[in-house]
């Protein structure tokens, strides 16, 4: 695959998504190695919808650390059912925070960060490996379509881990 992303001329984030989805799985398929795949997908996603910061956070031992990521510096490490982060970690699931700060615990890593979105990635015997983070510097930027759109880009993640 090219290294250069295809996108229709939309805001339709579905649309997006469903464009942007396939060229991902072109651009990791093949590649074994997890933190070149990381950092595409991370810049992927920054230059297809211009989020305020996106990136992983990988288990490693008993926390998260920061792994690859497009924005600004960020928290290096963060405690399991610690923040967004470690919230979708412990409970396994995609976490929407429309006003992050009214999530209790939530870690301001920006002061910028107002809405975020938090992906758990499973490995392939099921165990959250890590989290891909999507912050936004607007109030309630995500919906249920970058929940289903980053969701379906965190399985093709369970293929390459």
């Amino acid at each position: 695959m090219a290294e250069t992303l295809i996108l229709p001329q939309t805001t339709d984030r579905s649309a997006l998504y469903e464009s942007l989805v396939p060229q991902i799985a072109a651009l990791i398929d093949g590649e074994p190695d997890l933190t070149a795949n990381l950092a595409n997908v991370a810049a992927a996603l920054k230059e297809t919808f211009g989020f305020f910061w996106a990136g992983f956070y990988v288990k490693k031992d008993n926390q998260l650390v920061l792994g690859p990521f497009q924005g600004p510096i960020a928290c290096t490490r963060i405690n399991f059912n610690k923040g967004v982060c470690g919230a979708a970690y412990s409970r396994r699931e995609t976490i929407l925070v429309p006003d992050v700060d009214q999530f209790p615990g939530h870690i301001a890593c920006s002061s910028a960060s107002k809405s975020e979105v938090v992906v758990p990635v499973f490995d392939q015997a099921g165990n959250v490996a890590m989290v891909l983070d999507v912050d936004s510097d607007r109030l309630n930027d995500f919906s249920k379509a970058d929940v289903n759109g980053l969701e379906q880009i965190a399985a093709l993640l369970t293929v390459v881990i």
